[in-house]
């Protein structure tokens, strides 16, 4: 990190942080509000679920998305998948993604998110067990 030589410099450097830690922070208006919730459990980081997260925060801050809340879970239980990513648009019922990476995070953001288009790396939630 270069040395701050001004105060505007700090000034920039506040705001900026500012901005990345309001999307994890707000939470009043959920209900009304995109949710992308980021699995960062051990699997999760392991298979680069933090730079999935920071993908996501540096993307929604520098294309100024509003109405979108970045947060972050434990286990989902796709351990095969991940990284993953789940998606909760207002008044819909949310959805997984598998396997995302920064190129799958922008695509999310730009066809689903901005677009309303589901894309491929759904991971379905209906299954039967073995028994069944």
């Amino acid at each position: 990190m270069p040395k701050i030589m001004s105060l505007e410099e700090l000034k920039n450097l506040r705001d900026s942080v500012k901005k990345q830690i309001d999307l994890r922070e707000k939470g009043n208006d959920i209900d009304n509000m995109i949710v992308i919730r980021v699995a960062m459990a051990t699997c999760g980081i392991a298979a680069g679920a933090r730079e999935t997260m920071n993908y996501f925060a540096e993307a929604i801050s520098k294309e100024n998305i509003e109405n979108v809340v970045l947060t972050q879970s434990g286990c989902m239980g796709y351990c095969y998948a991940e990284p993953t990513v789940e998606i909760t648009m207002p008044g819909e019922d949310s959805i997984v993604y598998g396997h995302v990476d920064k190129e799958k995070a922008q695509e999310i953001l730009e066809k689903y998110i901005k677009g309303g288009e589901t894309i491929d790396g759904l991971i379905s939630t209906n299954h039967s067990s073995i028994e069944e």
